[in-house]
């Protein structure tokens, strides 16, 4: 882990100062608060992309997913903050599929209030994935591109 990682908020290289935020719509955040998963993408050393399925939410400006260090999906934000996520209602999957491109902040502090906040939505239980090994982060992604289909 990095030095940075010790912070409660960890810092990330802007790979471009000139990022936008683009507000998200009412039918935008009725997508992402569902249980809908997502999947998200991140840039490898290589520049190649690496995607996970995860769980997610907004607040109606940010979109908040969670993740823990030391796994490559955060160790890849750290590294580089652009972020991809693709979210989609299964009912109507090529009616209400978002596409969101943005900038990613980690967040220490909260994180394992916000997984088990996450998991109580998506499984109706407490998270039971706290691994001693493992330190969670909020994953903050502030949205500049969206594509509604």
């Amino acid at each position: 882990m990095s030095d940075g990682f010790l912070r409660s908020v960890i810092t990330c290289r802007k790979v471009s100062d000139s990022s936008d935020v683009v507000a998200l719509t009412k039918r935008q955040v009725r997508i992402l608060n569902a249980r809908h998963f997502a999947t998200v993408a991140t840039v490898m050393p290589d520049g190649s992309p690496e995607a996970t399925v995860v769980w997610i939410e907004t607040d109606g400006k940010y979109i908040y997913f969670n993740t823990a260090f030391p796994r490559l999906k955060a160790r890849n934000l750290e590294r580089d903050p652009r972020v991809a996520i693709t979210v989609f209602d299964p009912e109507h999957p090529y009616k209400d599929v978002l596409a969101i491109r943005g900038r990613a902040e980690l967040i220490k502090e909260g994180a394992r209030e916000h997984i088990d906040k996450l998991a109580r939505l998506y499984t109706r239980r407490a998270f039971k994935g706290y691994r001693p090994d493992q330190t969670r982060v909020i994953v903050k992604v502030t949205p500049e591109r969206i594509h509604l289909q």
